[in-house]
């Protein structure tokens, strides 16, 4: 089952972001974690597409379903992102519509969009297939996550939630709190007020709500509120928190 068929059942789907360890083995060591999906970050790192292609090949046969966070909304970006095997996209400060219109164009093949057909390549693992029942399939799996990170998006919530091959509305919480003129003030009833309309626009669409969870008791109250894709922490931050926690507990010993 994919995520979005998983998603679309009701399930809570969990996975993680990774920022930092770019190697062969972070994909596979996420899934034996019990990550469903991986979301490799390239907006907030320095990564090439070169790295990206290698990380994603990597954690494709897993059976975790690697994504993208693309730096930017832009046609390169996305089609890249996706030649190179990515299962699915995310898309910071998604602020209209209509830019989410032109997101799904450039992510889906014809008839659905605009995508540039190359086969016998990384995306489709280099095999010979009936490519246009690989279209086919490709437009229907690929995740398409449009980030809610800005005021102008969260005023538009609904209208891109209605979009038509939108799958996800993910929450940027610091950036949103930015952009509010609230910086990270996370209690703030404006902030909260807009977790709320979040979820309720990705729910009337028939879509779901995600967010990166810094924490059990975090994710559990967004559960609440009806977030049904999380992605648990991002691997710099998972490693240094166990690593304080396990080198505080052995300096107890002495």
């Amino acid at each position: 089952m994919t995520i979005k068929q998983a998603l679309r059942s009701g399930e809570l789907v969990l996975g993680t972001f990774v920022f930092e360890f770019a190697t062969t083995g972070i994909g596979r060591l996420a899934a034996g974690a019990g990550a469903r999906f991986v979301i490799f970050d390239a907006e907030h790192t320095g990564w090439g597409w070169e790295t990206l292609g290698r990380v994603v090949a990597t954690t494709r046969p897993t059976g975790a379903e690697p994504y993208i966070r693309v730096p930017t909304a832009e046609r390169t970006q996305i089609s890249r992102a996706l030649d190179t095997g990515a299962r699915g996209i995310m898309i910071p400060m998604v602020d209209s519509a209509g830019q989410a219109r032109d997101v799904v164009r450039w992510a889906k093949y014809p008839p659905d969009g605009v995508r540039g057909a190359a086969f016998g390549v990384a995306h489709d693992d280099y095999a010979a297939t009936d490519n246009v029942a690989y279209m086919r399939a490709a437009n229907a799996d690929t995740m398409v996550i449009a980030q809610i990170e800005t005021v102008a998006g969260l005023e538009s919530v609904e209208e891109i939630a209605a979009v038509d091959g939108v799958d996800v509305l993910w929450v940027g919480h610091f950036d949103l709190t930015n952009s509010m003129g609230i910086p990270g003030q996370f209690e703030h009833p404006d902030y909260l007020a807009a977790l709320e309309r979040v979820a309720k626009a990705a729910s009337a669409a028939g879509k779901s709500a995600g967010f990166m969870a810094g924490s059990p008791q975090e994710a559990a109250t967004l559960i609440a509120k009806g977030f049904r894709i999380l992605a648990y922490g991002g691997d710099l931050w998972i490693y240094q928190a166990a690593l304080r926690a396990g080198l505080s507990e052995v300096s107890g010993l002495g």
